[in-house]
């Protein structure tokens, strides 16, 4: 594979992440959003499977009692990042919260400080400064004016950081991460059908209503878009990576403006801009740094 299409596969994840999102917010006109967290990775859970079995032939040694528990840790935290998200998209668009989502990109490496003792990178500070000006500009100028749903969205970037902790943890640690990816998809599938039978309604025509949504987020946007990931991050660099994969939040905006008419002030696009230019400036400088020394090492 070239680099040119590794870059597109980059692109192609960032955008069905994008149309994910509106599958998100429109699912709900129909079915609750406990119900459809369950059923939408329950779908997830059997695109994994049959790759968690292949992995599982090829592994040399079992999985750990302790990374099993991991593996169920991760798919709380999914669960529970996907649970705020999606309640949150009841009271905030499709594109505040996919800039506010991407806050997981500057919350990830402050949460290593606390949570492995690990020292960031200074251009985090900066970033998480900027996300903060973002959010207020994104939010018309005063916080007072944030929504409960963007409040819940902010809370998902922050679950999504711990999730994405625990993936870099256990997934490394255990040398199986398509079984970890099963395993969180089923742990989301059983807690969101538990919950959701509990609190909300369930139909049979409410779940027809919301079908294509279901099968989009969970086939595409919970298993063909991580798969693109994976592949092709094998063929290109990390900071290419990362612009292509961060176009999930102006896809998110695209589509919301194109397919359900959303709008967003000039003062919302500049505070879009800024968590922009965060999230990326978090990724690349390091990466741009990094370079510069391997290159003075070797002149």
């Amino acid at each position: 594979m070239t680099r040119l299409q590794a870059n597109f596969l980059l692109l192609l994840a960032g955008a069905i992440w994008g149309v994910g999102f509106i599958a998100q917010s429109t699912a709900m006109e129909t079915l609750g959003p406990m119900w459809f967290i369950g059923l939408r990775f329950a779908v997830a859970t059997l695109v994994a499977l049959p790759f968690a079995l292949a992995e599982k032939k090829r592994a040399k040694a079992q999985v750990r009692i302790a990374d099993k528990i991991g593996f169920l840790l991760t798919g709380l935290a999914l669960f529970l990042a996907a649970a705020s998200q999606q309640v949150g998209l009841l009271t905030t668009s499709v594109t505040n919260s996919g800039f506010l989502t991407g806050l997981y990109v500057v919350f990830t490496p402050i949460l290593t400080v606390f949570i492995l003792r690990k020292r960031p990178h200074w251009v985090i500070w900066p970033a998480a400064a900027m996300s903060t000006a973002g959010i207020f500009l994104l939010s018309g100028g005063t916080f007072s004016t944030l929504t409960v749903g963007d409040l819940l969205t902010i809370l998902c970037a922050l679950l999504w950081s711990i999730q994405m902790i625990s993936v870099g943890t256990f997934a490394g640690r255990s040398g199986r991460p398509l079984a970890l990816s099963m395993v969180q998809f089923a742990v989301c599938a059983v807690l969101g059908c538990a919950v959701a039978a509990l609190v909300e309604p369930i139909s049979l025509s409410a779940v027809k209503g919301a079908l294509p949504e279901i099968l989009f987020a969970g086939f595409f946007a919970s298993g063909l878009a991580f798969i693109c990931q994976n592949v092709a991050q094998r063929y290109t660099t990390a900071p290419q990576a990362a612009i292509f994969l961060s176009s999930e939040a102006l896809f998110a905006a695209l589509f919301g403006v194109l397919l359900l008419g959303e709008s967003i002030s000039l003062a919302g696009y500049a505070g879009c801009a800024i968590i922009f230019v965060a999230m990326l400036a978090t990724e690349l400088v390091p990466e741009f740094l990094k370079g510069k020394e391997r290159a003075a090492a070797a002149a």
